[in-house]
């Protein structure tokens, strides 16, 4: 849940004018999200280098490097983490079905496949950065975001 926000408000901030900042009561709005729970979620990108916050009337958050250096793998780790969703626990080795140790001296194939998939994950996601994303957007996408978010067009 909370990646999916904060791909969504990274690519959102991405479509402003560059230095423009969106507040987190403005994103949660946008977004129909709880305010309080999403500042504290953007924390992890400012944290991340991804986003910069300021403070003020005329505070929020905004790019803190141009889309085209932010991907999308950065900003999944910075709410995820590193590590791999899938754990082998060798289970292979234990109950009725139990396999003798010596057939088990080579990495589980499930455990490999599993650990190839999140390996072409973290490349696809590793070589999309906000800027493909925003690229990909109708034309009418980020002046419409920008009007709806910020007021501003």
């Amino acid at each position: 849940m909370s990646t999916e926000w904060l791909l969504h408000c990274a690519a959102s901030l991405a479509q402003l004018e560059a230095g423009a900042t969106a507040s987190a009561a403005q994103l949660a709005q946008y977004f129909d999200l709880p305010a309080a729970y999403l500042a504290k979620q953007l924390q992890a990108l400012v944290k991340a280098g991804a986003l910069a916050a300021t403070t003020g009337p005329r505070g929020g958050f905004r790019l803190a490097r141009p889309a085209s250096e932010i991907t999308l793998l950065q900003i999944v780790e910075a709410v995820d983490g590193t590590s791999s969703p899938y754990e082998c626990r060798e289970i292979r080795q234990r109950g009725r079905g139990a396999l003798p140790a010596e057939e088990c001296r080579t990495p589980c194939i499930l455990a490999e496949k599993m650990a190839e998939a999140h390996e072409a994950w973290r490349n696809s996601l590793a070589t999309t950065s906000l800027a493909d994303i925003i690229a990909a957007l109708p034309p009418s996408a980020p002046p419409r975001t920008r009007l709806r978010l910020t007021g501003s067009s």
